[in-house]
């Protein structure tokens, strides 16, 4: 299926987007609500921008979102002590963060996923990427691999999270495999 990827509004289509997340992501009513706050806000965060994966007609199916890391927002606070414990404290400076990338399970394992997320580090100006994932062997911890991420740090506990992540890095550009 052809998809077009391109910038998108993500506050305008936050719902279209987090209805996505949450089939993607196996997320409840009240988590997404909460999520739609945090959403909103940080893309009113400096350099936040968004793309969307939609099919020809025009239904989103897929989104990325991220901006440059900002060492006082709460991710930032929460995995710096686990990647100072690994040495990996300086990337959390002059690194663009993706904050969410979800794919609809139906159109996963077709591209969408490296599509957005090389697009979004494309137009980024800072030198490397960073960005969490739960810490289990899994299709997307494989394309993050597959595109030059890393592991910086392993069980990073968030608060609330059922699981642990993992904090994944990569230099910039990413791999093109």
């Amino acid at each position: 299926m052809d998809l077009a990827i391109g910038p998108l509004d993500l506050p305008a289509h936050v719902d279209e987007a987090l209805a996505v997340q949450a089939v993607a992501f196996g997320l409840g009513p009240d988590e997404v609500a909460v999520r739609r706050q945090i959403v909103l806000r940080h893309m009113t965060s400096p350099g936040a921008r968004a793309f969307g994966a939609t099919t020809p007609e025009g239904r989103l199916i897929g989104f990325v979102y991220g901006m440059p890391n900002d060492r006082t927002h709460w991710w930032s606070t929460v995995v710096q002590p686990y990647l100072r414990a690994q040495s990996n404290e300086y990337w959390l400076d002059d690194s663009f963060v993706i904050t969410e990338l979800h794919v609809h399970p139906v159109f996963q394992k077709r591209g969408a996923g490296r599509a957005l997320i090389t697009t979004i580090t494309d137009t980024a100006t800072e030198p490397r990427s960073i960005l969490s994932a739960i810490d289990t062997e899994s299709p997307a911890r494989a394309l993050y691999r597959s595109l030059g991420y890393h592991d910086l740090a392993r069980r990073v506990l968030f608060p609330s999270a059922p699981r642990p992540y993992a904090v994944m890095g990569a230099p910039l550009p990413l791999l093109r495999r």
